[in-house]
């Protein structure tokens, strides 16, 4: 889905802060309550199997774009699991509320998914592609940036993995491969960009044969 989470390539945000990582171990957690995302994680999705990581992942997107703009990254986790646990009826909003001490916003409401659309034929080392122009309004894997660019197919891999756009939903869906397809920067940017190339892993769903 086009939403505020899908921010690569987008230009005007200013400098990103950031730091390297380096060969020592570093604290995980800068809060005490952080782990608590992942707690919570873990036991929704393993111990009770209510949910998958796409449907997780999908949640935190649903979330309202002033909230997830002003959330942390724990925080969005909370929020996503916390709406995955009402939707799925393991708590009522109002338990939630009272357990809060508050209003508690949680994620918009689930639009539909879809299935898979696999290559009838799978795509090859050296194939050219062109992924699909097409806009989704749920869960999707696809960067809003490669949208209808054309790349080459640099790698397939052996292992094979659920269609996002349909699990994110708590839809079945079969397993398929993805691809490491490379672009040009100045493909997917314009001649203004530097010289240079992307490599992104996508579905073959998200992809034509160019």
């Amino acid at each position: 889905m086009d939403g505020i989470h899908d921010l690569g390539g987008v230009q005007g945000f200013g400098r990103m802060q950031h730091s390297a990582n380096s060969l020592s171990y570093k604290p995980v957690f800068h809060e005490d309550w952080e782990h608590l995302g992942y707690s919570l994680l873990f036991l929704g999705a393993g111990e009770l199997g209510l949910f998958n990581v796409d449907e997780l992942r999908h949640a935190i997107e649903r979330m309202e774009p002033r909230q997830y703009l002003a959330s942390s990254y724990y925080d969005r986790i909370v929020v996503g699991v916390a709406s995955l646990f009402v939707e799925k009826g393991a708590i009522t909003q109002q338990r939630l509320e009272e357990l809060a001490a508050g209003t508690y916003p949680l994620a918009l409401p689930l639009r539909p998914g879809r299935a898979a659309n696999r290559p009838v034929i799978p795509f090859q080392k050296g194939d050219r592609v062109r992924v699909r122009d097409e806009f989704v309004n749920g869960h999707v894997r696809m960067p809003g940036y490669v949208r209808g660019k054309y790349g080459v197919v640099v790698h397939r891999t052996t292992h094979e993995w659920p269609f996002p756009d349909s699990v994110g939903h708590g839809l079945p869906s079969g397993n398929e491969p993805t691809y490491h397809v490379l672009f040009t920067t100045r493909e997917l940017w314009g001649d203004a960009a530097d010289a240079g190339t992307v490599v992104v892993d996508l579905f073959g769903s998200y992809l034509l044969k160019a």
